[in-house]
Order: C-alpha cells, then sequence, then structure tokens
C-alpha cells in the first residue's frame, strides 16, 4: 500500500500516440509523472469543479449522468464503456475502441488534445468504480499497477484505498460517490413502505410529482391501451421506451414496467433505460394466460441486473394475478432473487396470511396492489405498493362521465385543474 505515497513507484510509462486509445493513454493524467502528470491532474480537476456533486445524485448509469452534467450527450456512456474495457496499458486494444475514441474525441469538440483527452478522463470517476459499487464489488477497483525502482511491475491491492492515494489518488471520488448514492436512491425508498402510482403519460406523471409523491412507475396496461396496444403482449417497446425518455425529466425515481422484457435482446433494452436515467424495472413472468418457466425468467432477470447494476429489478410472480399454480408462489419468487431481484411484486395476493407468508420467506422488499388498506399491507410488513392500472381506468371512467354529463345537461364535476395548471404540468 506504501507503493501509493511514495514516489519511487511510478505508473506505467505509456508511449506517445495520435489517435485511438493509445492517444487517450499518453495523454491522461492517470497515466503520466513529473509536470505532465501535475498539468493533466489539475485539468482533470478543473473539468471536476464545474460539477456539483449534488447534482449527480440521480438514477441512471453513472457516465451518462456526469456526461449530462459535463453538457455532453449521455449516449457516450456507451463509447466510454467500450474504451475501458481495455484503457489499461497491459491491455490489448480493439478496434471497437479505438473507434469509439474518436466518437468521444468528436462529441467533446473534436480537438486531439490534452484538454479534450482529460475532459474524457474526467468522467473516469463515472465508469469502473461506481459500476462495481453498484454490483456489489469491494473495493470497486481491486488492484493498480506501480513500477518500483528496480524495474518490475508491482500490483497494489487497493482494499484499503479504494480510491487510491498520494499524488494518483482519484479526484472524482465525490463525484463517483455523489453518482452512487442517485443511483441507489429508489432502493433506499424501499427501507421504508413506498407507494408507487403508476402513470401512463407525462401528465398522468408531473401531475403524481405535484401531489407529493417521491417515487414514480408505469403502467403496462396504461401505456399499451393508450397507444390502441394490447397489453402483455409485447407490443408496446417503443411506446415504453420513449415514454421512459420524457419521465426522467422529473425531480424524482421512475420506474417502468417492461412486462415480459418485450423479447428481444433484454440487456440490450437494461442498458438503454439506465442510460436514460431510468431507476428500476419491473418485469412479470406471465406469459398470455400462463407462466414462464421459472429458469427462463430467473435468466431474464439476471440479465436485467449484470447488464445494468444499478436498475431496481422487481421480479413480478403472476401466479395470483391469472391464478396458475399458486403452490409454486414463494419457489418463483427465491428463484428470482437468487437471480438477482431487488424486490418482488405478487399482484393479486390479497389475503393476510399469505401476504405475512410471503414477507417472512423474502430477504428483499415485498410489493403488492392496494388489495387490502394500506395500513394493513404496513404493518404486514409489505414495503412497496403500487397502484398498478387503477389510476388509469379511474381516468378513463372520469372522463366517460364528464361527456355522459355534459351530453345528458347534468351538472359536471367542478373541483378539476384549472387549464394553466394543467398546461403547468408540461414543465414539471
Amino acid at each position: 500500500m506504501n507503493e501509493l505515497w511514495d514516489s519511487s513507484y511510478v505508473v506505467p510509462p505509456v508511449p506517445a500516440a495520435a489517435a485511438g486509445v493509445a492517444w487517450l493513454r499518453s495523454s491522461v493524467a492517470r497515466f503520466s509523472e513529473g509536470d505532465d502528470h501535475v498539468r493533466r491532474r489539475a485539468s482533470v480537476e478543473r473539468v471536476l469543479s464545474t460539477v456539483d456533486p449534488g447534482a449527480l445524485r440521480r438514477a441512471g448509469e453513472p457516465v451518462a449522468v456526469l456526461a449530462e452534467a459535463l453538457g455532453l450527450p449521455r449516449s457516450v456512456a456507451s463509447d466510454v464503456a467500450v474504451v475501458a474495457s481495455c484503457y489499461q496499458p497491459h491491455v490489448d486494444v480493439t478496434v471497437e475502441a479505438d473507434e469509439a475514441v474518436a466518437r468521444l474525441v468528436a462529441a467533446c469538440g473534436g480537438a486531439w488534445d490534452e484538454g479534450t483527452a482529460n475532459l474524457m478522463g474526467g468522467r473516469g470517476p463515472a465508469a469502473g468504480a461506481p459500476r462495481g459499487l453498484l454490483g456489489g464489488v469491494e473495493p470497486p477497483v481491486p488492484v493498480t499497477r506501480r513500477v518500483a525502482p528496480d524495474g518490475s511491475v508491482v500490483e497494489v491491492d487497493l482494499g484499503e484505498a479504494w480510491f487510491g492515494g498520494g499524488r494518483h489518488a482519484c479526484p472524482g471520488r465525490a463525484h463517483a460517490l455523489a453518482l452512487v448514492e442517485g443511483a441507489r436512491a429508489f432502493h433506499r425508498m424501499h427501507d421504508g413502505f413506498l407507494v408507487l402510482p403508476n402513470a401512463w403519460d407525462f401528465a398522468s406523471a408531473a401531475a403524481f410529482v405535484r401531489a407529493g409523491f417521491g417515487a414514480v412507475g408505469t403502467t403496462s396496461l396504461g401505456v399499451a391501451v393508450a397507444h390502441g396496444l394490447p397489453d402483455a403482449a409485447g407490443a408496446a417497446r417503443a411506446e415504453t421506451v420513449a415514454l421512459a425518455r420524457v419521465l426522467v425529466r422529473l425531480p424524482v425515481p421512475v420506474t417502468v414496467d417492461v412486462e415480459a422484457g418485450f423479447g428481444g435482446d433484454v440487456r440490450a433494452l437494461a442498458a438503454e433505460l439506465w442510460e436514460l436515467g431510468v431507476a428500476g424495472v419491473n418485469v412479470e413472468d406471465g406469459r398470455g394466460s400462463g407462466l414462464a418457466e421459472p429458469a427462463d425468467h430467473a435468466r431474464i432477470v439476471r440479465a436485467f441486473k449484470e447488464a445494468a447494476p444499478g436498475l431496481f429489478v422487481n421480479a413480478r410472480v403472476d401466479t395470483h394475478w391469472l391464478g396458475v399454480d399458486r403452490a409454486s408462489t414463494l419457489t418463483r419468487a427465491r428463484t428470482y432473487v437468487d437471480a438477482g431481484a431487488d424486490g418482488v411484486f405478487i399482484p393479486g395476493l390479497a389475503e393476510e396470511s399469505g401476504i405475512a407468508a410471503a414477507v417472512a420467506a423474502l430477504d428483499v422488499p415485498l410489493n403488492t396492489l392496494p388489495s387490502l388498506p394500506t395500513a394493513t399491507l404496513r404493518d404486514l410488513g409489505v414495503r412497496r405498493v403500487s397502484t398498478g392500472s387503477l389510476p388509469f381506468r379511474a381516468a378513463l371512467a372520469a372522463a366517460v362521465d364528464t361527456a355522459r354529463a355534459v351530453r345528458s345537461g347534468t351538472p359536471t364535476p367542478t373541483d378539476l385543474p384549472t387549464y394553466p395548471e394543467t398546461q403547468s404540468l408540461s414543465t414539471s
């Protein structure tokens, strides 16, 4: 560990280069010493000084969150991940990584100079460490390398210095920890008792936020039917992602109902939602009128967690909802927890004894619909109550009743939001 503070131990040297990952390595503070290191580190510190760590306490892929704070597109996150895979000098560089560096340089203004390299390097605090911490890896970066005075390369254990030490200590420690805190905020809401309203468009979500709800979910029925599509048929992927893209503008965590994953590449879906800034997903094991094999659904749960470790993955067990194989409920739930689920949702579970048994059997938060009084559910140990499609269906009923009142000449509701109040939801 003393090697971090001993100036006779230096970072492995890298040769000068004009492009690609080799250029990036040769231009950043991390792989330099002496005057070059001092100058380049100061450049990174200037970049990070423009970002208040408090502004980074938001859900989503850490690189994307930091990039947005730096005025760059969130989409650079995927290229940063490619470059990070071979950033270290002892790792072979891929063609894909060199191409990703070129795209990142273009996104940062197009100049292949130290300023650009260290702007890119300033996103380092959002790459390995937060992702490792979100995935439960401690320390998030286990070792670093130094060259000893005799020329030998030594590996330094970072078990007691997670962010390094000495002149090469990570300058973005506060930013990295803030990114992790933001990504974990929705998870922490389940430490207490969370009532989660489910929206079907931006206005309904913004109205819930205005009413004081600290997080918002989506309803797959509401999103699908509002677009003329069937629910639970995998038909509303594009509409769900498009809604997520605007809901993340809200100042609260957003979790998205992705039905059974919409088929196709669920890893890509997970990565896309996490990059957008989504805090969680709800993924169900119902398949039409039947159920998926538990092992098959567990693979979907695992894919979400591996592709986006910071997402709160709520595994929905549809045995009670569909009235199928109810005896398998807890076995299924435990299988999904073993696959990485952060919570379990059992819609249709309405008996106090069954709810208590589920709470006792699971070491993750149990989510139900409001099948019993809220106080009763809280007392039974339920940690999250989702409204599901109830508000959407209630809104449809109220809209039809209002139209009927106009047709019949009877009084219409008077306790409605005004036009200006409703219009203002678009900027909430």
